[in-house]
């Protein structure tokens, strides 16, 4: 398996602090649940590494609440997960954070697309391997070259949003990202059952 994952590619200014907002990660890990149960979060042991976060509209205006790094083999999360991150610089590859954990490695991915539109309350990005064969370049794409976590990622979710369907659908595949599907919607559960939902008609892998 050659997956790129799990690594911090921005450049991260974290604070660790208590999570500033403990109710909201309650509901993050209660969608968590029926994610991690599917597969979609995880952890490549071969690897040693954590796959797939979540995140949702928290705190002030443009901040918002995600996952921590190196979180997916956790089977339970609770407050001391998840980190707030509070500015950021797509251009610059910054991502500010705080919270107990450093913010997950796509926290620039994520910021990227909360600033598409007011509207998008809450992004999951999950891995499978079959959702992700099945539906490469049938969904919005990103292209092959680009890899997770970059600002050439955050480019690519505002050219899907301008040029393609996924305005409207909320669904996307990480073509550089092997196994990395995403989606957003107005709250968590929206979010959450619209990537869940392309799991019940998802071929064997």
């Amino acid at each position: 398996m050659t997956i790129d994952e799990g690594y911090i590619k921005y450049k991260s200014f974290w604070t660790k602090a208590p999570v500033p907002n403990a109710a909201a990660t309650e509901e993050l890990d209660t969608w968590r649940q029926p994610l991690l149960a599917a597969g979609l979060i995880g952890h490549y042991e071969e690897l040693g590494i954590g796959y797939g976060n979540i995140s949702i509209r928290c705190g002030e205006p443009g901040q918002f609440l995600i996952s921590g790094t190196q979180t997916g083999h956790l089977e339970k999360t609770d407050r001391t997960h998840y980190s707030l991150v509070t500015s950021y610089n797509t251009h610059a590859n910054i991502v500010c954070s705080v919270g107990p954990v450093q913010a997950s490695s796509e926290a620039m991915t994520h910021a990227a697309i909360y600033g598409l539109d007011g509207r998008i309350g809450a992004i999951v990005h999950g891995h499978s391997r079959a959702l992700w064969r099945s539906l490469l370049n049938r969904l919005p794409t990103t292209g092959a070259n680009v890899a997770y976590g970059t600002p050439q990622m955050a480019d690519e979710f505002r050219r899907l949003y301008r040029d393609t369907e996924f305005r409207q659908t909320g669904l996307a595949v990480m073509a550089g990202h092997e196994e990395g599907i995403l989606s957003f919607g107005t709250t968590l559960e929206e979010a959450a059952r619209k990537i869940l939902a392309l799991l019940e008609s998802a071929p064997d892998d």
